[in-house]
């Protein structure tokens, strides 16, 4: 069965997850002082989309960055990887919106909530000046 904007409002309130929709976008609670989670429905998917920080201009601090960066998407994330966009670290997770269901969504969203509880202290340590 096809899945609509409205079915992934629905999977969200059967979680328990606190957000605020806006027309096809999402921006779901990560917390008591964690960035939202943005989930944007883009008929035929659905991205999940969470900004990191700031890339550091220390070339040096780049590198040590970046390979951890690698070394979670290899052995923590299933769902989700990191990526760099512009200059901005982020986390991103998507699927075609037919195949989501309350199970799937649950999935991405708890590797994001890992990756946020676990990961980000050591990225920002890693990418502080």
């Amino acid at each position: 069965m096809p899945r609509t904007v409205d079915d992934i409002e629905i999977f969200l309130h059967q979680l328990g997850r606190t957000f605020d929709r806006q027309g096809n976008t999402f921006l779901v609670s990560s917390g008591v002082g964690g960035p939202p989670i943005a989930l944007h429905v883009a008929d035929p998917v659905l991205v999940a989309r969470v900004v990191i920080g700031a890339v550091p201009a220390d070339e040096k601090r780049q590198l040590g960055l970046f390979r951890q960066l690698l070394e979670y998407n290899a052995t923590d994330l299933m769902h989700a990887s990191y990526g760099v966009v512009q200059q901005e670290i982020v986390l991103f997770a998507g699927q075609e919106i037919e195949n989501v269901d309350l199970n799937e969504l649950s999935a991405a969203l708890s590797d994001i909530d890992l990756a946020l509880d676990r990961h980000v202290p050591r990225l920002r340590e890693l990418a502080k000046p």
